[in-house]
């Protein structure tokens, strides 16, 4: 949920984003992973954004990583197999705080072979940075602060002063949901406005994302009560997983469930 956050955002106001990272307010388009042949690697919430010059290629991250140096060398080969021409900026951003070591990171090396990328720390970055542009406000809450609340506070007044609409409602809700790193649910709700959250299309796709859930869920659940009742018939282990599709240690664990029940 936080990278497609981020992606939104990125692309959504990659001025912003070009302003922040780039130094100058570039208008940017998104690059498909499939201009650059990405498979077999997984394209994670791949963010690449072009410019006639530029490529800035962004990767946003709530937990550490290991394999992240490899990747960010794997994605400027298969982008300058595509644009040798164009200069390209990598920055991996680390969300929320951490004491692991590879968040320092920013380079790959193997013999002979060396890159390096940027990386930023949002936690402590100052929250200036990000209190000032409108596609930015998301992050001040994970900048470097010794009260998040406050901050949430003054970007929900700056929320307030975004005359589009729909401008308006997607940054609430990416903030919304963003701040839930470092702040309590209900701390949230107090300070943002629900109502403007709710028209956005980041709230409607998190509802949507919930309904899928909740509908795999409810398979999941019906898929179990079928085999209770083949358990309670007696019929062996081994059929019963060829008609459910669950492993013979679920369904074992299961008919001891069900064993515990009865002696009760």
């Amino acid at each position: 949920m936080f990278d497609n956050i981020c992606k939104f955002l990125a692309e959504n106001f990659s001025s912003d984003f070009a302003t922040w990272l780039l130094g100058e307010p570039i208008t940017l388009t998104e690059l498909s992973p499939q201009e650059l042949s990405l498979e077999p690697i997984r394209a994670d919430a791949l963010i690449l954004l072009q410019s006639a010059q530029n490529v800035l290629h962004l990767k946003f991250q709530t937990q550490a990583d290991a394999e992240i140096p490899f990747r960010m060398l794997d994605y400027r080969v298969r982008v300058y197999r595509r644009f040798p021409k164009k200069a390209m900026h990598q920055v991996v951003i680390y969300l929320k705080q951490t004491n692991s070591d590879l968040v320092q990171q920013n380079t790959f090396s193997i013999p002979k072979t060396h890159h390096e990328f940027t990386v930023i720390r949002l936690w402590e970055q100052p929250t200036e940075v990000f209190i000032r542009t409108p596609g930015l406000l998301p992050f001040a809450a994970l900048s470097s602060t010794i009260d998040p609340e406050v901050v949430l506070n003054d970007v929900a007044q700056q929320i307030n002063t975004i005359t589009e609409l729909k401008a308006q409602t997607n940054i609430a809700a990416a903030t919304a949901v963003l701040a839930g790193l470092v702040l309590d649910k209900e701390v949230i709700k107090r300070v943002l406005r629900s109502d403007i959250m709710r028209e956005s299309v980041i709230y409607q796709d998190i509802l949507e994302e919930g309904k899928a859930e909740g509908k795999a869920e409810g398979k999941a659940e019906a898929l179990l009560e079928v085999a209770r009742n083949l358990i309670n018939t007696g019929m062996p282990l081994e059929q019963i997983a060829n008609v459910t599709g669950l492993s013979t240690d679920r369904l074992e664990n299961l008919q001891a469930e069900l064993g515990s029940d009865d002696n009760q």
